[in-house]
């Protein structure tokens, strides 16, 4: 079209006097043609149009994470169940019934247990390693050696073919009898626990199958596996990493382009229009989400506002917002404000509020060392916080894997005396935490108005136990001009 177009603008300039006459004739073609480009041409979002792919394609990430799927079975599993004197780890779960541990276990094409699927860890000494047996499922890309029936599937008429059947029932329990039988390991560990969920993904039904199967011997060996689910789930990749940083820094562009102008327009935007355009932005983006964002605002002097009330002008605004990719999650709060006219930033009283909780998360982060548990961790953050006169309470948790994640919980918002059980964990290296947290503080612009500056951000504690942020933290308020 562009040759024809160009040389038809040349041959008119030679031929002035033909044009004229030729252009009723040509005019409702050329009008059909452009329209048919038109409607031929990708419009932008369409699905011919280019997506943007911040994480890359599907395949990319698939292929991403199944290295770090091989890299944790061969060196963060042997190690754990070293440390924690488990020669047998046994894994049983059913479709829809997933053990927590599973996220850790299985490829980014596995979306559920198959059926019953048994995985079985079996250490054979640190130069053999470990077993990997997969009773039922696949071998998720060849981590596991996957074990299927010796009976033959039948065909539509009820000939043979040459698939293999399925394990199914109890037959997956004589399996796994057999396959205990032949190893004789010292104890059997399964996931149960009454302190931690992460632990505790052993169900009723299929340990009173797995016991009905083994029988007195075997059954006297069985014990509890805890901690080692958890921290299989808490131990993070240093290869992990950049990706997880990729994943804080969208999560900072999509909050800063939510609480500006392209977004929010006082005194007709909801709090909710704001929460779904995130959602949105994630989808439009291949990415998901582990909750529903939130959106809040403080104004002043007023009580409650209702569930969801139009921004305005001088309101102060919060989000609490995650990202999902990879199999990662992330967790962030950040603040913003909508200017009043005349203004060019925040009163100072809250840009003052917003300091106190970045000098909490200082101090937090100061305190967060490996080996400490995350009572401890909250008990000395919080006697410097009381010490330095902040009005605050920190409630930070592991991410990961999950987006509360397995590890040690640095407090709760109702709970700033300690955590009872998932407290009294230790911090470990190569884990993510999210600090979280708020700190109170009277505005004077606000009459003396107590303002909650509540803040999120993802750090990384290395091999090393050394913390750093993802990205970074929140020092300035987003503004909504």
């Amino acid at each position: 079209m562009k040759n024809w177009s160009h040389s038809l603008v040349r041959r008119g300039a030679l031929l002035p006097g033909l044009l004229p006459g030729l252009l009723p004739a040509l005019l409702p073609g050329l009008i059909a043609g452009l329209l048919l480009l038109g409607a031929a041409a990708p419009s932008a979002g369409s699905a011919q149009a280019p997506a943007e792919r911040p994480l890359g394609t599907l395949r990319e990430q698939a292929e991403l994470q199944q290295r770090w799927l091989a890299r944790r079975m061969e060196t963060v599993l042997p190690a754990l169940m070293r440390r924690h004197g488990i020669d047998m780890w046994v894994v049983p779960m059913r479709e829809y019934a997933e053990d927590p541990v599973f996220a850790a276990l299985v490829s980014p094409t596995t979306f559920a247990a198959r059926r019953r699927t048994i995985y079985v860890f079996f250490d054979r000494g640190a130069e053999r390693g470990v077993e990997r047996l997969a009773f039922g499922g696949s071998s998720q890309g060849g981590v596991y050696e996957a074990v299927r029936s010796t009976r033959a599937a039948a065909g539509p008429a009820g000939g043979q073919v040459q698939a293999q059947a399925e394990l199914w029932g109890d037959e997956q329990w004589q399996v796994l009898r057999a396959a205990i039988d032949a190893r004789r390991p010292r104890s059997i560990a399964v996931d149960m626990s009454r302190v931690s969920a992460f632990d505790d993904g052993l169900t009723a039904g299929e340990y009173e199958g797995m016991r009905e199967a083994l029988g007195p011997e075997w059954n006297a060996r069985i014990r509890r596996a805890e901690p080692l689910p958890q921290e299989l789930l808490a131990t993070m990749l240093p290869e992990q990493v950049p990706t997880f940083e990729r994943m804080n820094q969208l999560a900072w562009r999509i909050i800063e382009e939510a609480f500006s102008n392209r977004v929010i327009t006082p005194g007709t935007t909801r709090t909710s229009d704001v929460v779904w355009w995130m959602r949105q932005r994630l989808n439009d983006l291949g990415l998901a989400t582990w909750f529903h964002p939130s959106v809040t605002v403080q104004r002043r002097g007023a009580n409650s506002l209702g569930e969801d009330p139009v921004i305005e002008r001088g309101d102060v605004l919060h989000c609490d917002f995650g990202v999902t990719a990879l199999g990662l999650n992330t967790d962030t709060q950040h603040m913003g404000y909508v200017l009043r006219p005349g203004e060019t930033e925040p009163p100072a009283g809250l840009r003052h509020a917003l300091a106190r909780s970045n000098r909490l998360q200082d101090i937090t982060v100061a305190e967060l060392r490996a080996g400490r548990t995350g009572n401890e961790v909250l008990h000395a953050a919080r006697a410097r916080m009381k010490a330095e006169g902040i009005d605050g309470t920190i409630y930070s948790h592991p991410v990961g894997l999950h987006g509360h994640g397995a590890g040690p919980m640095i407090g709760l918002w109702d709970r700033q005396e300690g955590v009872p059980g998932r407290g009294d964990l230790p911090v470990r290296p190569d884990t993510w935490f999210s600090i979280e947290l708020q700190a109170t503080t009277p505005v004077p612009e606000w009459g003396g108005q107590p303002v909650r500056s509540a803040q999120e951000e993802d750090v990384v504690l290395d091999a090393e136990g050394r913390v750093r942020w993802a990205v970074g933290r929140q020092v300035r308020f987003h503004l909504v001009r």
